[in-house]
């Protein structure tokens, strides 16, 4: 049985991928997970793959071991692996709680991680595993700072697994969008409203999707960035002092 599996799928990037897939009709099923079962049952009615709704909470240890022995006992060909589940936090390290700031690197780090490497045995040559990356992870991001950490880690983590996975014939991609439409927001300025006020541009999960599966299958692209401003942007802080690029932000969010 030939699998893509889709984490974050209940909203967001998350489902814009499982659109996208379902529209490549290659897959025998689609695994969607995230905690909102009702929300992952919908996608039955509105895509023609057939959908698998698994609800775990990947904050959960426990999770890990449902959707392990779920591999194990299928046994599938994992042809797509895209992993979207994650969440931000705006405001200070004195705002935002610890506790909450080691959820983020569980979260989008640790189960990153664990989704991964339990899915990589059952992949062959011609698999592709999708990394949701952002913009942050090329620069320090004062007042979203444990988020913009943990998406350096992706990014350099999703790096170098592509190198080591190229003997297997599997690709690992990064996608690293700028501000982005989706529920991200929603708990992101729950607490801490204004800490990041200044968005220079807003892009809309479809549009960076479509410019995601695009780029993965170019041999040599193991990052995806959409938008010519996003990647100015990138270009510029390659360039510039972390400390001028920091200023910068600081000014655009009125806090210096």
């Amino acid at each position: 049985m030939k699998i893509a599996i889709v984490t974050g799928a209940s909203s967001g990037m998350g489902r814009e991928f499982v659109y996208a897939l379902d529209k490549e009709g290659k897959y025998d099923e689609i695994w969607v997970i995230a905690r909102r079962a009702d929300r992952l049952e919908s996608l039955k009615s509105e895509i023609k793959t057939p959908c698998r709704p698994i609800a775990l909470d990947l904050g959960k240890p426990e999770s890990f071991e449902t959707y392990r022995a779920m591999l194990e006992a299928e046994k599938p060909d994992v042809s797509v692996l895209v992993n979207c589940a994650g969440f931000g936090k705006f405001g200070t390290y004195a705002e935002i709680p610890t506790e909450v700031a080691c959820e983020m690197i569980d979260l989008n780090c640790k189960a990153l991680v664990r989704m991964t490497e339990y899915a990589l045995p059952y992949m062959q040559s011609g698999a592709h595993i999708v990394q949701l990356d952002s913009l942050s992870s090329f620069q320090p991001v004062p007042y979203i700072g444990v988020y913009g950490a943990t998406k350096a880690f992706v990014l350099s983590y999703s790096r170098a697994l592509n190198v080591e996975l190229c003997p297997r014939g599997i690709k690992v991609m990064a996608v690293c969008p700028g501000w982005v439409r989706t529920e991200f927001f929603d708990r992101a300025k729950t607490d801490c409203e204004n800490a990041v006020t200044y968005y220079n541009k807003m892009y809309e999960a479809k549009d960076v999707v479509a410019t995601a599966m695009k780029d993965l299958y170019k041999p040599k692209k193991d990052v995806s960035i959409h938008g010519f401003p996003v990647r100015a942007q990138v270009f510029g802080v390659k360039l510039l002092p972390h400390r001028l690029v920091m200023h910068i932000w600081m000014k655009q969010q009125k806090h210096s």
